[in-house]
C-alpha cells in the first residue's frame, strides 16, 4: 500500500482518487461502511481507494484535556487494517496547531487540487476551523468541484451507534466479544518489541516484550493470545498483561511467550490477539512458584486452542 503524507503529492499520482475522510480509530465496522464506499467507487469507476485520516488525534491538540487517554491502534496497524478493506493508499496527515485552524475551505481546495473524484464521511463528521466543515458543506463543494459525496449513517449495534468510546470502555472492562462485534473482527494490539529484563528467559519461557504505547488493552493477567507478524508468521501463545509484582515490576508490561519459536523478535513489529483470559495477575512467595504457574499457564493456553491450530 502507498503512503504519502501531504496533500501536495496526492497530484503526482495521475489516478482518479476516492478517499474516505476521517479519524477512523479502530477502523470499527462504522468507519468500515464509509470506507466501503470509496472502494466499491474505485472498482466501479477505476483509480485508487484511499483513507485520509490525522496524526496525532485531532483532540489531542485542539482540546487535550477531552482527548482519549488511549487509542485502540496505531498508525501502522491502522494501515494494516485497511488494507485487508481494499485501500490502496494510506494518507496520515500530520495534525498540528497550523492544521487545527485551516478553514474547510482551504482544506478541499488543496486537497482537490489532485483528481479527487470520490469523498466519503460519516454523515456526522466535521472538519476545519471550528468544525465548520460538515456534511452541508462538502455538498456545496461536491458540486462545484466535481466529485461525488458519499455521507454514511452510523452503523448500530445492540441499539446504539457504534463508537471508538464504546469499543474502548467494552475493552476496558474486558468484554472482548462486544467489542470484536462492534470492530467487526477480533480485537488485537499492535506493537514494536523491545528489549526486557531476560527475566522470562531464566524461568524457562523467554518471552517477546511489547511496547504498547497508549494503546487501550484489556484487563490485567494472563491471557491465550494469538500473535502475527508483518511477514504472516502466526503463532499460539501466552501472554502476561500487568505490573510483574512478583519480580518487583512497576510499569505495565506485555510480554507474551510465542509456542515453538525460536529466533530474534527484537525491534519487529508484532500484533496480538487476546484470545482468552485465563486468570488475574498474582504475586507469587518465590520465583520457583512463579516458574511453576507459569508452566500451567502454557499447558491452559495450549489447551485452548483447537488441535489443527496448536504447536
Amino acid at each position: 500500500m502507498l503512503t504519502l503524507t501531504r496533500l501536495e503529492e496526492l497530484a503526482a499520482l495521475g489516478e482518479p482518487l476516492h478517499l474516505a475522510m476521517g479519524v477512523f480509530d479502530g477502523v470499527h465496522a462504522g468507519h468500515q461502511a464509509v470506507i466501503a464506499r470509496v472502494v466499491d467507487a474505485a472498482a466501479r469507476d477505476g483509480g485508487l481507494a484511499g483513507l485520509l485520516t490525522f496524526d496525532p488525534h485531532p483532540i489531542r491538540v485542539i482540546a487535550p484535556a477531552k482527548a482519549p487517554s488511549s487509542l485502540l491502534e496505531t498508525l501502522d496497524h491502522k494501515a494494516r487494517v485497511a488494507s485487508t478493506l481494499g485501500v490502496r493508499l494510506f494518507i496520515p496527515l500530520h495534525f498540528d496547531a497550523a492544521m487545527a485552524v485551516m478553514d474547510a475551505a482551504e482544506f478541499i481546495q488543496r486537497l482537490t487540487a489532485a483528481p479527487v473524484r470520490t469523498i466519503a464521511v460519516g454523515e456526522d463528521w466535521r472538519f476545519g476551523r471550528q468544525r465548520a466543515g460538515d456534511v452541508p458543506f462538502l455538498r456545496i463543494e461536491a458540486e462545484k468541484r466535481g466529485f461525488r459525496l458519499e455521507a454514511v449513517p452510523p452503523v448500530m449495534w445492540d441499539g446504539d451507534r457504534i463508537s471508538s468510546t464504546r469499543i474502548r470502555q467494552a475493552i476496558h472492562d474486558g468484554n472482548l466479544d462486544e467489542a470484536a462485534r462492534m470492530l467487526g473482527r477480533p480485537y488485537s494490539v499492535s506493537g514494536t518489541v523491545i528489549h526486557g529484563d531476560q527475566r522470562g528467559r531464566q524461568l524457562g519461557f523467554p518471552t517477546a516484550n511489547m511496547d504498547t504505547g497508549e494503546l487501550q488493552l484489556p484487563p490485567a493477567g494472563v491471557w491465550a493470545v494469538r500473535v502475527s507478524d508483518a511477514e504472516e508468521n502466526h503463532w499460539n501463545g501466552v501472554a502476561n498483561l500487568g505490573i510483574r509484582p512478583t519480580v518487583d515490576g512497576g510499569k505495565r508490561l506485555l510480554e507474551a511467550h510465542l509456542f515453538g519459536f525460536t529466533g530474534d523478535l527484537y525491534g519487529k513489529n508484532l500484533e496480538v490477539r487476546f484470545e482468552k483470559h485465563l486468570r488475574p495477575e498474582m504475586k507469587f512467595p518465590s520465583l520457583a512458584a512463579l516458574r511453576q504457574q507459569i508452566a500451567t499457564d502454557v499447558a491452559t493456553a495450549r489447551e485452548f486452542f483447537p488441535p489443527e491450530k496448536r504447536d
